[in-house]
C-alpha cells in the first residue's frame, strides 16, 4: 500500500460520506456529526440520492458527482451496494476508503464472495481500504473523527488499532473517563486490505505517536508482521493483546515438537523476538499505555519506594523481588539527608517508611533527596489515607519535586473515596497513580525490560556450512518411495550433510552383521530397530542399550526384530542400527521445529524425557535464529540449572547445543517442504553432544 494513500486515509483534505443521513441514530448521520463535532477543517461531502442538506452541509446526489482524486470516502450503505460504490470511487481515482458496512466474510459464504470482490477492486485501483465491518478511524491531530462511535478522545501521543470494534468503543469510553489522549484510533474490522502490519508500518514514522497499542485476533501474514514490528520496536513501544490463540483443527503431529508447538507458542515467539510487549488483559493495556506515554524509560532496574505505611511498603518490596527490578540501595549521602529531615522512627532504607503521621512536607523533603540519588533508577510513591495524610497537597508535592527529573515516577494512593482527588491531580499532571502497588511495579518492570530490548546489540545471524545437494537427495528418495516420514536410519545422510555430531552408526540387516558392526564400533553399543514405518521405537521395545558382548548383540537383534514384526505387522523391518553408547554423564535434550502456517518454522528446545513429556518445560523461537536467540532459549527453561551443573557436576557444552539449534534453524530455512523435524534425544555432557535420534516429517502435497 502506497504511503500517499495511507496519508490520505489519516489526513484527508476532503471526506465523502457514502450513505450520509439526516436521521439521528443512523450510521451515516453519526459519521457526519462526528466530523463536525471533532472540528474537522477539510471539506465534508455527504452523499445521498435524496439531495438537500444534512447538518447544514449541501448533499451530493451521487458518487459520480464527487470531485476526482478524492482523498477519503466513508461507506455506510447496505452491503449489496458496496461493491458498485467502491467501483465508482475507484474510477474517480479515490485514494482511500473506509468501509464501515458489515455483512462480509463474517456472515458466511456470500459475504466472503463480496469481500473478495472488494479486495480485487482495491488492488486494481490501488485504493487503501480500511474494513469492512469496522467502526472507522479517528485522527485527533486534524480533528478527523470518521467513526460512528460516541465521543472523540482528547489529543495525545497514544495510537490504538483493534480488530474488535466493541473493544474500540470500550477503550474510547475509558479514554474519555480518564482524560487519556490519543493520536490515532483505528478499527481494523475484517482487514480485507489494510491490516495490523500496515498500521505498524505507518505509525513507526508518525511524529504524533509515541506509544502503539493493538488488539488482534489473528495475523494473516505472520512473517511480514514480525518483520515490520522488529523495525518499529527499537523506536516506539508496541503493546498488544492477542486473543484466540488455540490451534483447533491443526495437523496431527508425529513428534513431541509437533504436539507442543501450537499457535499460542508461535505468537509468543513472534512477539518475543519482535520486541512486542504482550499483555493478557485490557487493564494492563491501560496501565502500560499511561506509563509509556507519560514517563521516561528507567536507566536501570533499581526501584526506590517511599511510603507512609510499613505494611504496603513491604508488599511493594515483595512484588519487586519477584520481578526483573531490584530494590535500590540508598546511598550514604541520601541516608544522611533523610536522617536530618525525618523522625527518629522512620526507616531510612528501602522501602523508605516516613511513618503514618507524614504530611505533604515530609513527602516533599524525602522525594527531594531520593530523586537526586544516582543509585535510584525509578520511584514509587505510596500513600495510605491516614488521619495526618494531606492527600491533595502530597500529590502536588510529588508533581513539583519530580517534574523533569528524568526518572520514571509512579504513585500508589491506596483506598478509594478519600484519595480520589489526589489521584486525579496526579493523572492530570501525567503521573500514573494506582490503587495497589502490583500494577505500578509491573508497569515499571515492563518499561525496564523494553529499555533493555531497545538498547541490546543487533542480533547476529549465522549461516552454517552444509551440503544441500546431499540433504536434498534424502528428501527426494523418501518422496520417491511414497514416504512422508523419514526416520533415523534413513536420515543419517541428512545429519551428515549438516555436519551434525552423531554417534558412530551402522545399519545391520542380520544378527551376524550386527555383531561385526559392534566389533568395529567397540563395546558397549546400542541397538535400535530400523523401519521406515516405526518412528516411536520405544513403543515396540525397539531399543537396547549397554550391550557388552557378541552374545548380547545377537540376542538383542533377534528379540528386537521379532518383537517389532509381531507388534507392527504393517511395518517393513530393514534390520537394526548399531550405535556407539552416549558420552558418559550425558543429559538428554530435545531440539525440533514445526512449521506454523502464519509465522513459518517454530524452533523448540527443552530437556528430554519426563521434562518434555510431563512438565512441558520448553522454549520457542521463530527461525531464523540469531546467536542470542539460541543462547536465550537454553537459559529460558526452568530446568536450566540442571544443565549448568548441580552438586559439583560440570556444566554441559552449551556451545555445541547452540550450534545444533542454529543448524536446525538452517535446515528449516533450507527446506520449506519439511513440515516438522526433531532431534530427540540430543545427548550432551561437558565435552560435547551427539544427535542420538532424528525424525523428519514432510509437508503433504508439497
Amino acid at each position: 500500500m502506497s504511503e500517499a494513500n495511507l496519508n490520505s486515509l489519516f489526513d484527508p483534505k476532503a471526506v465523502a460520506i457514502i450513505g450520509a443521513s439526516g436521521i439521528p441514530g443512523k450510521v451515516g448521520y453519526s459519521v457526519v456529526s462526528n466530523l463536525l463535532d471533532a472540528g474537522y477543517q477539510g471539506r465534508i461531502l455527504p452523499v445521498n440520492p435524496k439531495g438537500g442538506e444534512i447538518l447544514g452541509l449541501p448533499v451530493v446526489a451521487s458518487i459520480a458527482e464527487l470531485p476526482p482524486s478524492l482523498d477519503l470516502a466513508v461507506i455506510c450503505i447496505p452491503p449489496k451496494y458496496v461493491i458498485d460504490a467502491l467501483e465508482a470511487l475507484g474510477k474517480l481515482s479515490t485514494r482511500a476508503v473506509i468501509v464501515i458496512t458489515a455483512g462480509f466474510k463474517e456472515v458466511g459464504h456470500e459475504g466472503y464472495k463480496l469481500e473478495e470482490q472488494l479486495k480485487e477492486i482495491s488492488s486494481r485501483y490501488g485504493m487503501a481500504v480500511l474494513g469492512p465491518n469496522c467502526l472507522g478511524l479517528n485522527n485527533t491531530g486534524p480533528g478527523l473523527n470518521a467513526t460512528f462511535a460516541a465521543g472523540t478522545p482528547p489529543k495525545g501521543n497514544i495510537a490504538f488499532f483493534s480488530q474488535s470494534g466493541a473493544l474500540c468503543t470500550a477503550i474510547l469510553d475509558w479514554a474519555l473517563g480518564e482524560n487519556i489522549g490519543f493520536s490515532k484510533f483505528v478499527s481494523l474490522g475484517n482487514k480485507a486490505v489494510l491490516d495490523e502490519s500496515d498500521m505498524l508500518d505507518y505509525l513507526r514514522d508518525d511524529p504524533e505517536t509515541q506509544v502503539i497499542l493493538g488488539y488482534v485476533e489473528s495475523v494473516e501474514d505472520g512473517q511480514r508482521f514480525a518483520r515490520v514490528a522488529r523495525d518499529v520496536t527499537p523506536h516506539k513501544p508496541v503493546i498488544m493483546i492477542k486473543s484466540g490463540t488455540t490451534s483447533a483443527g491443526a495437523k496431527a503431529a508425529s513428534s513431541h515438537t509437533g504436539a507442543m508447538a501450537g499457535s499460542e507458542q508461535a505468537y509468543g515467539a513472534a512477539f518475543n523476538q519482535a520486541g512486542i510487549i504482550r499483555v493478557r488483559d485490557v487493564a494492563m493495556l491501560f496501565n502500560l499505555a499511561q506509563a509509556f506515554s507519560t514517563q521516561p524509560l528507567p536507566a536501570g532496574p533499581n526501584l526506590a519506594i517511599v511510603t507512609n505505611s510499613g505494611g504496603p511498603g513491604i508488599m511493594a518490596a515483595d512484588v519487586t523481588e519477584q520481578s526483573a527490578l531490584l530494590m535500590a540501595s540508598i546511598s550514604a549521602k541520601t541516608v544522611d539527608t533523610l536522617m536530618q529531615a525525618l523522625p527518629p522512627f522512620a526507616s531510612l532504607y528501602n522501602p523508605i517508611d516516613i511513618i503514618g503521621d507524614a504530611d505533604a512536607e515530609r513527602y516533599r523533603v524525602t522525594l527531594e533527596a531520593v530523586v537526586k540519588d544516582e543509585l535510584v533508577s525509578s520511584i514509587l510513591v505510596m500513600l495510605t489515607p491516614t488521619a495526618s495524610a494531606e492527600i491533595e497537597k502530597t500529590a502536588q508535592a510529588i508533581i513539583d519535586v519530580t517534574k523533569g527529573c528524568g526518572k520514571p515516577v509512579f504513585a500508589c494512593f491506596m483506598g478509594q473515596q478519600r484519595v480520589a482527588p489526589g489521584r486525579r491531580i496526579l493523572q492530570e499532571a501525567g503521573i500514573p497513580c494506582y490503587a495497589f502497588p502490583e500494577p505500578a511495579i509491573r508497569s515499571i518492570e515492563a518499561m525496564y525490560k523494553y529499555q533493555l530490548w531497545r538498547t541490546r546489540p543487533a542480533p547476529v545471524e549465522v549461516c552454517y556450512r552444509r551440503d544441500k545437494n546431499r540433504a536434498s537427495k534424502v528428501l527426494e528418495t523418501a518422496r520417491g518411495n511414497g514416504c512422508v516420514e523419514i526416520v533415523e536410519f534413513q536420515a543419517q545422510d541428512l545429519l551428515k550433510a549438516y555436519e551434525l555430531p552423531v554417534p558412530q552408526t551402522e545399519l545391520a540387516r542380520t544378527s551376524d552383521a550386527a555383531v561385526k558392526a559392534a566389533k568395529r564400533i567397540g563395546y558397549p553399543v546400542v541397538l535400535k530397530i530400523a523401519s521406515p514405518h516405526i518412528s516411536h521405537k520405544s513403543d515396540v521395545g525397539g531399543v537396547r542399550v549397554g550391550l557388552e558382548d557378541e552374545a548380547a548383540v545377537r540376542s538383542a537383534f533377534l528379540d528386537v526384530t521379532s518383537r517389532a514384526a509381531r507388534l507392527r505387522k504393517d511395518a517393513s523391518i530393514t534390520g537394526c542400527l548399531v550405535q556407539s553408547m552416549a558420552p558418559k554423564g550425558s543429559k538428554e535434550v530435545i531440539i525440533g521445529f514445526k512449521r506454523d502456517p502464519q509465522f513459518g518454522a517454530l524452533i523448540m528446545f527443552g530437556l528430554g524425557g519426563i521434562y518434555v513429556e510431563v512438565l512441558k518445560d520448553i522454549a520457542f523461537r521463530l527461525a531464523p535464529l540469531s546467536m542470542d536467540d539460541a543462547a536465550e532459549m537454553i537459559r529460558e527453561i526452568k530446568s536450566y540449572p540442571l544443565l549448568r551443573g548441580v552438586r559439583g557436576e560440570p556444566p554441559v557444552d552449551f556451545k555445541t547445543i547452540e550450534d545444533i539449534l542454529l543448524t536446525m534453524s538452517q535446515l528449516a530455512q533450507d527446506f520449506p517442504d519439511i513440515y516438522e523435524a526433531e532431534f530427540n534425544p540430543v545427548l550432551v555432557n561437558h565435552e560435547g553432544a551427539v544427535v542420538a535420534d532424528v525424525r523428519v516429517t514432510l509437508c503433504t502435497g508439497a
